[in-house]
């Protein structure tokens, strides 16, 4: 079995590692939109960048990223972030998505902290805050509960 988010022993390198590149190089969609990731400093967890890439502008006039390039970003943060600080190599389902946009997003680089709000035996919540040059004024918040199951076991 080649290597992927179904192998264990990669999963689990890759989290211990703090690899989340990795991970985001087997997103297609969130490699073609810009998102990165990299260690918070202030704190155990990640922040995810989205890159102002122009095929992400979603109103020209304004100009403004498109919304559904921004639900995408959180949604990858929050899944990543989840697979990166879950108490065990995770692989999450996405059951139900909220988002609420608070602001224009504009064309400029787009930053995502998420926070695991509740991690059970079979379910997740957690919540993501972007936000553009200040943290405190977020262009949108997000929330996802999210359905757990372990990797299938390599072969090797």
């Amino acid at each position: 079995m080649p290597e992927g988010f179904h192998d264990v022993a990669w999963l689990a390198r890759t989290r211990d590692q703090g690899d989340v590149s990795a991970w985001l190089e087997r997103l297609p969609y969130a490699r073609h939109i810009g998102v990165s990731a990299s260690r918070d400093a202030a704190g155990d967890g990640l922040v995810f960048r989205l890159e102002p890439h122009e095929h992400n502008v979603g109103n020209i006039l304004l100009p403004a990223l498109h919304g559904g390039v921004v639900a995408a970003f959180m949604e990858t943060a929050g899944t990543l972030d989840l697979m990166f600080s879950a108490r065990e190599p995770r692989l999450p389902r996405i059951v139900d998505f909220s988002i609420d946009y608070l602001r224009t997003a504009r064309v400029v680089p787009t930053y995502a902290r998420c926070q695991l709000l509740r991690e059970g035996r079979r379910l997740a919540n957690v919540q993501v805050t972007a936000w553009q040059e200040a943290e405190d004024q977020p262009v949108a918040t997000a929330r996802l509960h999210l359905v757990l199951a372990a990797p299938e076991p390599s072969d090797a």
